[in-house]
């Protein structure tokens, strides 16, 4: 266990200093590529039921997925991260203007409040697509997080849901490839990773 935890803090340490070497202005471009295909993707056209993440700084940009989402009419969950426990909800969002007036949290991105009742994915209709952040990616589907395991535990309640396990997509900039990710046995595999093919 050991182990596997250094190799993951060296390699979570190399994708950090290798994402932080990209420009602004190419993180944008290449999330606009990211996009792009995304909007092509029969399992994105499909789904009714979408959570995508409100990007950090040294994430895919995901401003323009979110105006596509609520344009196509499909239903919109954002999370809202529980920092001290690996605890999070997929809320509903319902519109760009609705997004606005959420607060910033620490990590400078906006999320429901905690007093805030609004719909989670799982109380309802649960979810067809799952748009997922993460720090590193190979091209087996392994990811790596920033090591809350906010995600992993998350899949692990829509598999006890009705709709079941909903389909996964990660979103990343070329720079957060890697050859292999050092995974442990609660780590989820990830249905596909998008990214800028060379």
């Amino acid at each position: 266990m050991a182990a596997l935890r250094g190799a993951k803090q060296a390699l979570r340490r190399e994708i950090k200093c290798r994402v932080a070497a990209v420009s602004d202005l190419e993180k944008l471009r290449q999330s606009r590529v990211v996009s792009q295909k995304l909007f092509r993707h029969p399992k994105y056209l499909s789904s009714q039921r979408v959570a995508v993440f409100l990007n950090m700084h040294d994430e895919v940009r995901t401003g323009d997925i979110l105006l596509d989402i609520f344009k196509r009419g499909k239903v919109c969950f954002i999370p809202r991260y529980f920092t001290k426990s690996s605890h999070m909800d997929m809320l509903r969002l319902q519109d760009m203007e609705d997004m606005k007036t959420l607060p910033l949290t620490s990590w400078n991105i906006r999320q429901p409040a905690d007093e805030d009742t609004r719909e989670e994915a799982l109380d309802t209709g649960g979810l067809d697509l799952i748009l997922m952040p993460g720090l590193g990616f190979d091209k087996n589907g392994n990811r790596l997080g920033r090591g809350k395991g906010f995600y992993d535990t998350y899949l692990e309640r829509c598999r006890t849901h009705p709709k079941g396990k909903p389909y996964t997509i990660a979103l990343a900039f070329k720079e957060q490839l890697c050859a292999e990710v050092p995974v442990g046995e609660h780590d989820i595999l990830i249905d596909e990773v998008l990214y800028e093919d060379e």
